[in-house]
């Protein structure tokens, strides 16, 4: 257990003295506090939404971006789900909180009960906090006892485990403080949001701040949308269309919460960010970037950011500095006026100056970086206008020879036997295939790629090669590697990564 000065929470308690300054100093401080509104989608990509060049017509988001701070290089806490959400929760890179990639039921690895998240130091200083939708962070199952959104600093939350299912349409998943649901008739978005506003309305703390966590599970497959929005898109039974259709729905939903907000509030009084986990599984979806969804190039890791929160943050103002999921606790910390928890390492900073007119302020203490093992490119650094990603020099025991097996199966299912294994693995991971037999076979190369925590002293022990450089101020596609014209800036951002990485590895878990 670390001892960062923000005192324990949930699980774990506070002392008798800080419970008396509680409730003594902070009540008045939090009074004067913002609210704070967090606006999560799943897999979306960097260009979906209108406000950046995207097809789908979002008016509620194009109007904060408008009256906020839009970032053109915004970057996810990872390339898939559950390490990205770990990383915004607690401003760590996601091996620091024990997740090593996206989590299933099978695995014990979860948000680990000894990280201190953005909710547990609201909560502490007077928040009221919620969060609803989609979690992928662990809940408890059968023989596990998993740390609930409880534990990890929400006073309410309902959620999913992992997506709406069997679709967007109808989800039979969500729970409520620990209690399944049942089928609830509706869209994902839809209904979330009609949670968000009952608690605002019926459960919240009504002289208190409030900290909202609303994690949308659009546009992430199997996706459904209402016919009326897909069919301002294409055809019904297009997926482009019903893509765009979850989308569309999910700004409806959100431009009802705003409302929403605003009876309950003034806006000046309410902090609202909207991001997405990680960058869009359809490459149609990611502009110029290279890669998708599940790639440690940008086009898996870079996402829209917008900041709003009027007459604090700046309004109308385009940043290109690049900020990322990983910098949302100090900035937070720094806009709400809270001190950052001491006795633990956040790899993120507070872009506060950013949003704030105060640019000549901000200093990124540390590179971007990304680590995910099971990826390709694994591990990923942005420094500045440069980005540098590696290969893994090792390879984990999988089974080979049924793995070669279904990825065979696929290619012919699929019809395109020229597919390499990462293309491949793009193309499957993450999607439902319509015809049930063609369902099963990917499930199966799903669990033969599969994280295995048995790997973690492998990866803990290896090491990088294939080194590539870019420039993303003029190669923003990453087309061409500089390693070989610059050795000198790949030396000296080589080091950089080597020692960020080493940290990482020190800090992190191994699951048994």
């Amino acid at each position: 257990m670390h001892t960062a000065t923000i005192p324990p929470v949930g699980s774990r308690f506070l002392t008798a003295i800080t419970l008396l300054l509680f409730a003594c100093g902070l009540s008045t401080a939090a009074e004067q506090r913002p609210n704070v509104v967090l606006l999560l989608s799943d897999d979306l990509g960097y260009k979906d939404i209108g406000c950046y060049d995207g097809p789908v017509k979002t008016p509620a988001l194009n109007g904060l971006a408008a009256k906020g701070v839009r970032f053109t290089d915004f970057y996810s806490g990872a390339a898939v789900c559950s390490p990205s959400r770990a990383v915004l929760l607690t401003g760590r890179q996601n091996l620091r909180a024990g997740i090593y990639s996206w989590l299933h039921p099978s695995q014990n690895a979860h948000l680990r009960d000894q990280e201190v998240t953005l909710a547990e130091i609201l909560q502490h200083h007077g928040y009221s906090t919620a969060h609803f939708g989609k979690w992928h962070l662990g809940l408890p199952s059968a023989g596990k006892q998993i740390p609930t959104p409880a534990e990890h600093g929400f006073d309410y939350w309902f959620a999913t485990g992992n997506n709406a299912s069997p679709s967007h349409r109808n989800p039979i998943n969500f729970v409520r403080n620990g209690k399944p649901q049942g089928m609830i008739e509706g869209y994902a978005a839809q209904i979330v949001v009609d949670d968000a506003i009952s608690w605002l309305d019926e459960k919240r703390e009504p002289d208190a701040p409030f900290f909202l966590n609303v994690w949308f599970h659009e546009p992430h497959d199997p996706i459904a949308a209402p016919d009326g929005i897909v069919s301002n898109y294409g055809a019904l039974d297009d997926q482009g269309a019903i893509y765009s259709g979850t989308i569309d729905n999910t700004d409806r939903a959100i431009d009802r919460l705003l409302a929403k907000l605003k009876e309950v509030d003034a806006p000046e009084n309410t902090l609202i960010i909207y991001a997405s986990d990680n960058g869009s599984y359809r490459a149609d979806r990611v502009g110029n970037l290279r890669g998708i969804k599940g790639s440690n190039y940008d086009g898996g890791l870079r996402v829209p950011g917008i900041f709003y929160w009027p007459g604090t943050i700046t309004a109308g103002h385009v940043e290109r500095q690049a900020g990322g999921l990983v910098d949302l606790l100090p900035t937070i910390c720094g806009l709400v006026g809270i001190d950052k928890p001491d006795g633990l390492h956040l790899d993120g900073s507070d872009l506060s100056p950013l949003l704030t007119q105060r640019y000549s302020e901000f200093k990124r203490h540390q590179p971007l970086f990304w680590l995910l093992p099971v990826s390709s490119p694994a591990v990923a650094m942005r420094d500045g206008n440069y980005s540098l990603v590696a290969q893994r020099d090792y390879n984990f025991p999988k089974d080979l020879e049924a793995l070669a097996k279904v990825t065979e199966q696929l290619k012919v299912i699929i019809d395109d036997p020229t597919l390499n294994a990462f293309d491949l693995r793009q193309r499957i991971l993450g999607r439902t295939m319509s015809n049930p037999e063609h369902e099963v076979i990917r499930g199966q190369y799903v669990r033969l790629n599969m994280f295995n925590e048995s790997w973690v002293p492998a990866i803990k022990a290896g090491t990088y090669a294939r080194f590539q450089l870019f420039d993303l101020e003029k190669d923003p596609g990453q087309k061409t590697d500089l390693a070989n014209q610059h050795p000198d800036v790949l030396a000296r951002l080589k080091k950089k990564l080597l020692e960020i990485n080493a940290s990482v590895m020190a800090d992190a878990p191994e699951w048994k």
